[in-house]
């Protein structure tokens, strides 16, 4: 548990970190972004859905429907059924979790099949796609696979009146914080489909304030 506070913590000092740069780029008169054109496809191979704290699990047990349930992932990455007591979820996969159900089981039952449903999704914290600035309403989002920036932004409600969509930027965690331009205000006002960019686990969208 320690391990993932420090984690958490970590990447909250990043954020805060990406967020006083951006307000003192935007406070800076001519701020314009210079960052090359985020990729259309990021390339992110044989991603499978990481469980995190806040996701719900559906456990079946076949042949045993009284030990089939749902659970949710507790906020510190355990799961507790009445035959299974605390085990570890978070950083794992839906199949892993349940072969991992399975090995407890089978203890107690014979030849135990299980299988395991994530019904919600939040994800680890260090995949969630992060929204900040002018966007209608700013939060973290969890990663989904092909997940797009046009995705985000339809989760996010859009633009402000006051964001310059066109200077909005990427920060690509998984890239050493390599930060790219992506133009969501051609995407999401002019409708150009080449704007939109695929996004990847743990990437921080930068939306800034315009100049009128």
């Amino acid at each position: 548990m320690l391990k993932n506070f420090n984690g958490m913590m970590k990447m909250a000092l990043r954020l805060a970190t990406v967020v006083f740069a951006v307000g003192f780029l935007v406070a800076c008169a001519g701020y314009s972004n210079s960052y090359p054109l985020a990729p259309v496809v990021a390339t992110t191979p044989g991603h499978d859905y990481i469980v995190g704290a806040g996701d719900t699990l559906n456990i079946i047990v076949w042949r045993n429907p009284e030990l089939s349930m749902i659970v949710p992932v507790r906020p510190d990455g355990k799961v507790s059924t009445p035959l299974v007591d605390e085990l570890e979820a978070q950083g794992k996969t839906s199949v892993e979790i349940a072969r991992d159900v399975e090995k407890a089981l089978s203890k107690l039952v014979r030849d135990p099949v299980v299988t395991i449903i994530v019904t919600s999704f939040v994800g680890p914290y260090a995949e969630q796609i992060r929204v900040i600035g002018e966007a209608a309403k700013p939060q973290s989002l969890p990663y989904k696979q092909k997940m797009t920036v046009l995705d985000v932004m339809i989760a996010v409600g859009g633009l402000t009146d006051f964001a310059d969509g066109n200077s909005a930027s990427i920060t690509r965690v998984s890239e050493g914080d390599s930060r790219y331009s992506v133009r969501l205000k051609d995407l999401i006002k002019r409708g150009d489909i080449s704007a939109n960019v695929e996004m990847k686990p743990g990437d921080i969208l930068i939306i800034p304030q315009g100049w009128f």
